[in-house]
């Protein structure tokens, strides 16, 4: 019996020596160490053997499991070293190579352009402010000298929200346009006033190439005593030199807003085709980019400015309408379609 140890002891070592990989190296163990295994079998063997025999038997048995024990762990630790560093040498770095540079991030064309505009209304000495998205509807439409019964709220296509304010007198809404701003700096500030209020407005409509039902506005109020049309006129002429270059024309014709008195719609003259007429301009050789005029006296009285006293003006302006514009671009939606192959071109 001990020639039969000696011999699987020989057998066994040679084959551990000459295994190259892990799934071979746990056949061996399972071959000769598992609960069928040739020493677990030997070792269960012992027990029909007389007393005397089984305890050098026993002695030899145990102390050959030891030995192939210790001899797959051995194994086992260089087969993993071994893999370990060809894996290494396989996915080796190339130290010499340049690195890659990082990925940049870029702001969004709208906030771009906004910064753009604001910029050139700070260097006028106008101050930037913010307000509500979710309004009431007397900042929205009523001091805005546009009561519940007028026509001209069908100008907005409004998104309603349900609720009142605590004297359950007025709606609240997603504001139509960021005009409301006028009314809540006003009552805060005493002239001179000169702000631009840049945000987000909604219209309930439906969306194209031209239309969105969230877009951005950049509001412009100045008010003060002795502030004329000449002043409305001279600072946004000055505003479309400084965004859309000093060679450009500007034009002013009539138009109606209900919280200015007169108002006008703006214009400057075609940048593709130099006023000639083409498809940007409809043929016009003119391209409107704003609505402005005076401030109404009803609007200064609600806000307790005497209009006798101080005059002002107001502008609205379209920020997408301004980069579309400005970028040539033709449909308003790729703006907030999350694509990177447009965003990366600012």
């Amino acid at each position: 019996m001990l020639a039969e140890l000696d011999s699987l002891k020989a057998t066994a070592l040679a084959e551990l020596g000459r295994l190259q990989d892990a799934k071979a190296l746990e056949d061996w163990r399972i071959r000769y160490l598992g609960r069928k295994g040739t020493v677990t079998q030997a070792l269960r063997g012992l027990s029909a053997l007389p007393l005397e025999e089984r305890r050098a038997l026993g002695v030899a048995a145990n102390a050959l499991k030891a030995l192939l024990e210790e001899g797959y762990a051995q194994r086992l630790q260089a087969l993993r070293k071994a893999e370990l560093s060809a894996r290494l040498r396989r996915e080796a770095l190339d130290l010499t190579l340049p690195g890659r540079p990082p990925a940049l991030g870029r702001l969004h064309p709208t906030t771009q352009m906004l910064r753009q505009i604001c910029g050139v209304f700070a260097s006028m000495g106008f101050q930037v402010v913010e307000g509500p998205e979710v309004e009431w509807d007397y900042y929205n439409f009523e001091a805005l000298n546009i009561p519940a019964d007028h026509p001209a709220r069908d100008m907005w296509d409004t998104l309603w929200i349900d609720g009142a304010d605590p004297q359950g007198q007025r709606a609240r809404l997603l504001r139509t346009h960021t005009s409301p701003m006028q009314i809540r700096v006003m009552e805060q500030t005493r002239p001179p006033v000169r702000v631009v209020v840049p945000g987000k407005v909604y219209r309930y409509e439906a969306t194209d190439a031209t239309h969105e039902s969230m877009f951005h506005q950049v509001e412009g109020l100045a008010v003060d005593e002795g502030i004329t049309f000449a002043d409305l006129k001279g600072t946004l002429y000055e505003f479309a030199k400084a965004l859309f270059g000093v060679e450009r024309k500007v034009r002013f014709r009539c138009d109606y807003f209900p919280f200015v008195e007169p108002g006008v719609e703006m214009a400057i003259d075609c940048f593709a085709c130099a006023g000639k007429g083409c498809r940007l301009c409809s043929g016009t050789g003119w391209i409107e980019i704003m609505g402005a005029g005076m401030v109404h006296p009803e609007v200064l009285r609600r806000v307790s400015y005497d209009p006798e006293r101080y005059t002002g003006f107001a502008f609205g302006l379209g920020l997408e309408r301004i980069a579309m514009l400005k970028w040539g671009i033709d449909d308003i939606r790729l703006f907030y379609a999350n694509d990177l192959r447009f965003l990366r071109q600012f």
